[in-house]
C-alpha cells in the first residue's frame, strides 16, 4: 500500500463520519482515528512481520450511540413487516454512492421505475474508479435507501424492489 492510498483512505474515512478504523494486512497494520469534533484524523502505520498464515480481514468499527439502540416502536415495526415483500439490493463495495453516471445526466433509476436484470441502477466509486451496480432482479423500485454522493459500506442496502 503506498502513500497515495493511504491518504485516499485517510480521507475516505475523515468523511464517512467513522470514528476509528483498522486495517491489517499481510506486512502492515493501519489505524485511523477521528476525533469527535476534529477535523485531522490521528493515524498510526505499523509496518509487523506476520505471525499466522491465515489471511486477517479488515475490521472497522464505528461506535452506535444509545439513542439509536432504543426500542422498535409499533410504526417501525409494522414498516419492517410490509418490506419483507421486497427485495433488497446491496452495495457489493465500499465507496461512494451516485444514482446518476455523470452530474449532467439524468438518474439511472427513480422510485417506480421497472426494472430488468442487468439494468445499470447506480454507480459506485472506489480508489477513483466507477463501477457500474446492476440489477440481479426483475421488478419495480419501491424505495432508494441511500442519497446521492453519500459514502456506502460493503452489503449496505441501497434500493428495495418489488419482484411481483
Amino acid at each position: 500500500m503506498d502513500i497515495k492510498e493511504i491518504q485516499s483512505l485517510i480521507k475516505f474515512v475523515a468523511k464517512s463520519g467513522a470514528s476509528e478504523v483498522k486495517l491489517e494486512m499481510e506486512d502492515i497494520k493501519i489505524t485511523i482515528r477521528t476525533g469527535g469534533d476534529s477535523v485531522t484524523p490521528e493515524t498510526t502505520i505499523v509496518q509487523q512481520i506476520p505471525m499466522a498464515q491465515a489471511p486477517v480481514a479488515p475490521v472497522a468499527s464505528t461506535p452506535v450511540p444509545a439513542a439509536e439502540t432504543a426500542p422498535v416502536s409499533s410504526e417501525q415495526a409494522a414498516a419492517e413487516n410490509d418490506d419483507s415483500k421486497y427485495i433488497t439490493i446491496k452495495s457489493p463495495i465500499i465507496g461512494t454512492f451516485y444514482r446518476k453516471p455523470s452530474p449532467d445526466k439524468p438518474v439511472f433509476v427513480e422510485v417506480g421505475s421497472t426494472i430488468n436484470q442487468g439494468d445499470v441502477l447506480c454507480v459506485i466509486e472506489a480508489m477513483k474508479l466507477f463501477n457500474d451496480i446492476e440489477s440481479e432482479v426483475s421488478g419495480k423500485i419501491v424505495k432508494v435507501l441511500v442519497d446521492d454522493s453519500s459514502p456506502v459500506e460493503f452489503d449496505q442496502p441501497l434500493f428495495l424492489v418489488d419482484p411481483s
